[in-house]
């Protein structure tokens, strides 16, 4: 398949050929997903503080909160690599459907049984689909890309340009479901998670003609391989499962250092701070054009995030941890654009959306991880104990990242093999 990057190479001198977010931009039918998919994934950085928050409210313990959360994240770690595969095997219109209506009912269900004051046991139980159905519109949205600018320099851009997406997420999700919980009820941030779920999801899925097509010919059975069994990608996985505890060490130790001063409305200014240096980080990172391999650009990002994250347990000023905030958010970018920078050589194009999926969920149980432990730390000991998590994730990531970086390299080229007559199916070859 061709690239559908719009260019004029009549036109294109060096200085302007370099990819840029402009060039990005102007391809061929971007918009019609990039749009809808904005709307689908802003949810996502809703759901684990709308959870935090209305359970903080109903129990008034931030380790029973943190653990409902957690289950959430657990339950989306290990359903969204199958996810992943389903969209990859059959379509993501074919997932993505029920997949958010799931969501919607089972999310809606947990904020009922929360404000009924049920047992901790039935929120686990509302929070295990609630996770397991988060639509994976990130790694949907990026598989498309893939599609559009098949071995175009402009993926290293559309990596850096989901990677602010994302971001931009996390600065206007928090923000909105704490200003939601606080000033309007604490059930707000949850019902509103459902309706944009519900809303956006329909939405992407209703862009047909972008989706990745799924390749059916009666004449070749062809085998569908995880990503797992990529080892690069396993190297991978351990160290987004560091950036997810940052993300969930971050959520709860905010929270709890704004109560311990008696400003909780200031949770989603100090949230979107860190969120917004890795927005600006990734913005940055996307007009570079790098001359360092992506397998050393993780590791100097890596080394950065983890000293970043290591002096948070000592802030005790909201200045000082807002500095330090944004300093983490801003090393968190570069790990996070080249990890999805690196699939592209690491895994073949029909396990992709697989392997971005178990990115995310590798991200998402860190987080679920650091929830829980970060709550249990602030409930046990003193305000401002849970950012040792953030520090103690990174710090083992970094080390496991260290050791197995020789993982990276990008995979030979496979061949393509003919089979039938006018058919070409991509059969991989070892």
């Amino acid at each position: 398949m061709e690239s559908t990057v719009t260019t004029e190479p009549s036109k294109t001198s060096p200085a302007s050929s370099r990819p840029g977010y402009g060039q990005l931009l102007r391809t061929r039918g971007a918009w019609t997903f990039l749009l809808p998919g904005f709307a689908a994934r802003q949810p996502f950085a809703m759901l684990t503080i709308s959870i935090v928050l209305l359970v903080q409210h109903t129990t008034g313990s931030y380790g029973a909160a943190g653990a409902a959360a957690a289950v959430t994240g657990v339950s989306m770690a290990l359903f969204a690599p199958y996810s992943g595969r389903l969209a990859d095997r059959y379509g993501q219109r074919t997932v993505l459907i029920p997949g958010v209506l799931v969501h919607t009912l089972a999310g809606l269900t947990l904020t009922a049984l929360a404000l009924a004051d049920a047992p901790l046991w039935a929120l686990f139980a509302a929070a295990v689909p609630t996770g397991a159905s988060v639509p994976q519109v990130g790694p949907m949205v990026r598989a498309r890309w893939g599609v559009k600018l098949q071995d175009s320099p402009l993926m290293t851009t559309a990596a850096a340009f989901e990677s602010v997406t994302d971001e931009l997420t996390f600065v206007v999700g928090p923000l909105l479901a704490t200003a939601l919980c606080t000033a309007v009820d604490p059930a707000a941030g949850l019902v509103t998670e459902a309706a944009l779920t519900l809303v956006g999801g329909l939405l992407f899925a209703a862009q047909k003609s972008t989706q990745p097509s799924v390749t059916v010919d009666g004449h070749a059975r062809v085998k569908h391989v995880s990503a797992l069994r990529v080892p690069g990608v396993r190297v991978l996985i351990v160290t987004f499962l560091g950036i997810g505890s940052v993300f969930g060490g971050m959520q709860v130790s905010l929270a709890a250092f704004t109560e311990s001063i008696g400003e909780p409305g200031l949770n989603g200014v100090l949230y979107g701070v860190f969120a917004a240096g890795n927005m600006l980080s990734g913005i940055a990172c996307g007009a570079i054009a790098w001359k360092i391999a992506p397998q050393r650009r993780l590791v100097l990002g890596y080394v950065a995030l983890a000293l970043a994250a290591s002096g948070l347990w000592a802030a005790h000023s909201v200045l000082v941890l807002a500095g330090l905030g944004l300093l983490v958010g801003m090393s968190i970018a570069p790990a996070l654009i080249t990890g999805y920078t690196l699939v592209e050589g690491l895994v073949p194009a029909g396990a992709r959306t697989e392997a971005f999926t178990w990115l995310t969920g590798a991200v998402a149980l860190g987080q679920a991880a650091a929830v829980t432990v970060a709550g249990q730390l602030e409930d046990r000991f003193w305000d401002g104990a849970g950012f040792l998590v953030p520090m103690g994730g990174t710090l083992i990531a970094l080390a496991t990242l260290l050791a197995l970086r020789s993982r990276l390299s990008a995979r030979p080229r496979s061949r393509t093999v003919a089979r039938g007559v006018g058919h070409r199916v991509p059969v991989t070859v070892d």
